[in-house]
């Protein structure tokens, strides 16, 4: 996947600024000023946070910083807000646990006011610009944000300052069967593997393709071209057998992979039919529009 930088417009205004401070202990800091700054606080105050859209951590990871934080202590910050008389990490919770494990009484933080969308806006900004997210867990945070604010699609790429495609094809991802979602949650294929899947119509193909690639350690476009096939099969058995041009099915598949959806049709043994675009929201059927005009 691409990093784009971008903070995502409104977000600063959203959250505030942070305001550096000198470091003290969260004992020497009256409870009306800490809002915005940087002090040294007790790990055992601090809670992850339950809705941190990072769900998967590596121990071999954890462990080699946790090393390293022994030789070196902590460089970054982690950033944290103050919620029901403890602290709750915002972001930084790989730090959090390896600080845990070299026996750190104390982690520097960043303390922020923040609201519970906006903890989950923070936390997913930087874990999607720092790529420690796998589709899957940006698609079920892309989810998440969208339905806790009833944001259209639009307004969630306008927030966190990706395009609205590349909104639309995680969330797409959901709709894949269980064991394609675990593959690409444990980076056995990837989101170029995934997309080629969502054109097919079952369930039970998907599945088979997928156990293909990971057996054969098939290439992105090599799964491009097996679904183009997969699905014109799959489309012949469903027409009862009535004859269609090699050329006609050719177009249906280059239709569906281009817009990215399922395409149906039905054709009469005259030659008149059908055709279905599927779309899955009302930003969705504005992308598939724009891309037929």
């Amino acid at each position: 996947m691409t990093k784009k930088p971008a903070l995502g417009r409104g977000l600063g205004s959203l959250m505030g600024d942070l305001e550096a401070g000198p470091k003290r202990h969260r004992s020497e800091i009256p409870e009306a000023s800490v809002v915005a700054g940087i002090a040294e606080i007790s790990i055992a105050e601090i809670d992850p946070n339950p809705e941190n859209p990072r769900k998967d951590f590596s121990d071999e990871d954890i462990n080699e910083l946790a090393e390293s934080i022994k030789n070196m202590d902590i460089i970054q910050p982690i950033t944290v807000r103050k919620h029901q008389g403890r602290y709750q990490i915002i972001s930084g919770e790989r730090r959090f646990r390896a600080s845990k494990i070299a026996g750190k009484k104390t982690i520097p933080a960043y303390i922020r006011v923040a609201t519970d969308i906006q903890t989950l806006e923070m936390a997913v900004t930087e874990n999607i610009q720092r790529e420690n997210l796998n589709p899957i867990e940006i698609a079920l945070t892309y989810e998440a944000l969208r339905e806790a604010q009833n944001l259209t699609q639009e307004q969630l790429s306008n927030r966190l300052g990706k395009s609205r495609a590349a909104i639309a094809n995680h969330l797409r991802l959901l709709k894949l069967p269980a064991e394609i979602q675990m593959a690409l949650k444990n980076e056995e294929i990837h989101i170029g593997h995934a997309k080629p899947l969502i054109t097919l119509e079952s369930d039970e193909e998907r599945i088979k393709v997928l156990h293909q690639i990971l057996k054969d350690e098939l290439s992105v476009r090599q799964v491009e071209e097996l679904c183009k096939k997969t699905d014109a099969s799959e489309k012949s058995t469903k027409l009862n057998k009535t004859t269609i041009s090699d050329k006609l099915v050719q177009i249906h598949d280059d239709l569906s992979q281009k817009l990215e959806t399922q395409v149906r049709y039905k054709i009469s043994k005259t030659g008149k039919g059908q055709i279905t675009i599927e779309f899955n929201s009302e930003e969705d059927f504005h992308r598939i529009i724009s891309m037929l005009k």
